[in-house]
């Protein structure tokens, strides 16, 4: 019988992940957190998620799947390539990590249904700036039929930011009441700098002028996400 009381939540440590993590406590009597090491520069965010997971009151398991680092070129995994500050004209920013989100949430699976769980979280958006592959609804939808294929189970992946865009995620942490704790302890840079960031990484770009849009209209981001918390 799969219990829908547990969910198991693909955690980074990043502000979209740690929305996710608290949004899920919302939603579920027992949270778990998968953190992945995939040979990320900034591995700090190890540490972040490992510590904010600790702060929620949630179990941490870390998995190693460092050899997809070695599949492909990207600025997140190999100091040589030279990170992109724009999007370049027709192809993905070299900071898409290919097959990333596909290898996170399938391993999840596998650990969820080791343990009981059925629900999964993750904090993917069809907003994003990139438009990265394997952040679209698309994806996400067949990626849950083919687990549900896979192991004859009934996982259900849930993505609470999809339609959200950043101002809007600064709204839905506020509404969970952490928002000093995403703003000030979790690390999104992909220069890995915690807080506020490095600032000019497209991470923290997008990140810093979602909140500025959010601050600029606090009351009518916050009723937006009204239905989401």
């Amino acid at each position: 019988m799969i219990n829908r009381s547990k969910a198991l939540a693909v955690f980074s440590g990043g502000q979209d992940s740690t929305t996710c993590l608290y949004w899920a406590l919302k939603h579920f009597d027992e949270v778990h957190t998968i953190t992945f090491s995939y040979g990320q520069k900034h591995s700090l965010e190890i540490e972040v998620a490992r510590k904010i997971a600790e702060k929620a009151g949630v179990d941490f398991h870390l998995v190693d799947i460092a050899p997809i680092a070695a599949i492909g070129k990207n600025s997140l995994t190999d100091a040589a390539v030279a990170m992109d500050s724009e999007k370049p004209a027709g192809c993905w920013p070299n900071t898409f990590v290919p097959g990333r989100n596909m290898f996170f949430l399938s391993i999840a699976a596998v650990y969820a249904r080791e343990n009981g769980i059925f629900d999964l979280v993750t904090g993917v958006s069809q907003t994003d700036f990139s438009g990265y592959p394997d952040c679209r609804d698309s994806f996400i939808r067949s990626l849950n039929v083919t687990l549900n294929l896979a192991m004859e189970e009934q996982f259900v992946i849930h993505t609470p930011l999809m339609w959200l865009d950043k101002a809007q995620t600064w709204a839905l942490a506020d509404r969970l009441g952490i928002f000093d704790m995403v703003r000030n302890e979790t690390l999104t840079c992909y220069n890995g700098v915690p807080g506020e960031g490095c600032g000019h990484c497209p991470s923290c770009r997008l990140r810093n002028e979602g909140l500025e849009k959010y601050l600029s209209d606090r009351d009518f981001f916050l009723r937006s996400v009204d239905g989401i918390v």
